[in-house]
């Protein structure tokens, strides 16, 4: 089945069927949303999620912000790679109608999430961040480390290393 749905601009309207998904469902506000050239999916940028939905309604992803990594623009590509706190795997969007603030409502959200954070340097080129982060929907937070590359979780000095950096932050914030 193919689907003929009007191409978004800047101030376009967000397809009936996904409006319809995300009022019952999440009561969610967006802020941005656009349709991924790649997939012809709709990214919606809400205020507490970011959600990719099917044309039809059909919700595909559903992920806090406190659980975004990070996003990195790629201008030439008109692309927007997207990371997770969780390891999953990058999730890349294009926007080649360049009709969308999805990747600047990211970067805010994203942003708006994080509380504290501290670069852990733990020995050559081997890195690791501890952030505490906001869940932008409840208010709550949480206490997040990432490894960079090289850094095991299973290394004992890695785990103390990180596991005192967090202490620090938990303290700073008030949530020991």
């Amino acid at each position: 089945m193919a689907f003929s749905l009007r191409r978004p601009t800047r101030t376009g309207a967000l397809p009936n069927a996904v409006r319809t998904t995300l009022q019952d469902r999440t009561r969610e506000k967006v802020l941005a949303w656009g349709f991924d050239d790649l997939t012809g999916e709709v990214i919606v940028a809400g205020a507490h999620h970011v959600f990719t939905l099917m044309p039809t309604g059909e919700l595909v992803l559903d992920r806090p912000w406190h659980l975004v990594d990070g996003g990195l623009w790629d201008a030439d590509e008109e692309a927007l790679t997207v990371t997770w706190v969780d390891g999953a795997p990058s999730t890349r969007w294009v926007f080649r109608d360049g009709a969308t603030f999805v990747p600047e409502t990211l970067r805010e959200r994203v942003q708006a999430s994080v509380v504290l954070a501290e670069t852990l340097r733990l020995g050559g080129r081997r890195t690791a961040r501890v952030v505490i982060r906001r869940n932008l929907g409840t208010g709550d937070l949480v206490a997040q480390t990432l490894l960079g590359p090289g850094a095991r979780a299973a290394d004992p000095e890695v785990q103390l290393v990180t596991a005192e950096a967090i202490a620090r932050l938990k303290e700073q914030v008030g949530l020991t």
